[in-house]
Parts: structure tokens; sequence; C-alpha cells
């Protein structure tokens, strides 16, 4: 390689280590992250994903939709917190049973 190829292949992973810091490497592709505040801000994100995925397709029933529906629902699948959901199901099932136990 010419001196002039080295250092733009140089230059080129140099950039690439400062600016392509989105995609992190997992067992399967690349995961993102998502910042969000809290878990209200993080169901306020999936909500509106859906509904511009219904709007998208009620809008859309005849032309061809400019707006990839299946990837936004994609996402909004791998945002939604399922093992959040099953610790709150034990935190409701541990609060019926204690209310059934100060009634007993």
């Amino acid at each position: 390689m010419e001196t002039a190829e080295i250092e733009k292949v140089n230059y080129l992973k140099k950039q690439s280590a400062q600016y392509l810091n989105i995609l992190k490497s997992a067992e399967k592709g690349y995961n993102a992250e998502i910042n969000v505040l809290n878990y209200s801000e993080l169901g306020c994100v999936i909500t509106n994903m859906l509904k511009l995925c219904i709007l998208a397709l009620e809008n859309d029933n005849y032309k061809k939709p400019l707006i990839d529906v299946g990837l936004l629902l994609e996402q909004a699948l791998q945002l939604f917190p399922t093992d959040e959901m099953e610790l709150l199901d034990i935190i409701n099932e541990m609060q019926i049973k204690e209310l059934c136990d100060e009634v007993k």
C-alpha cells in the first residue's frame, strides 16, 4: 500500500472509533441503547410508536406506505419491558396475598 492510502485507512479508523459508537456488538448482530428518564417515558415512547403504526396503516391503505410499520412494531416490541412487567405481577400477587391474610 502507498503511504497516502495507509494514511487514509488510519484516518478512517480514527474517525470510526470516534463517531461509530451507537451500535454495540452482540451475540446476534448489534445492540443500540435508547435513553429514557424512567418507565413512564419508556411507556410513552412505546405508545407513540404504536399510535404511529396505527395512523400509518389507516392512512396508507391505498398507496405505498412511507413508514416501515413492521420495523416500528419490531422496535416497540423490543422496547417493551417484559421483565419489569413480570416483577409487577410478583408485587401484585404479594399485595393480594397480604390483603387476604389481613382479612382472615
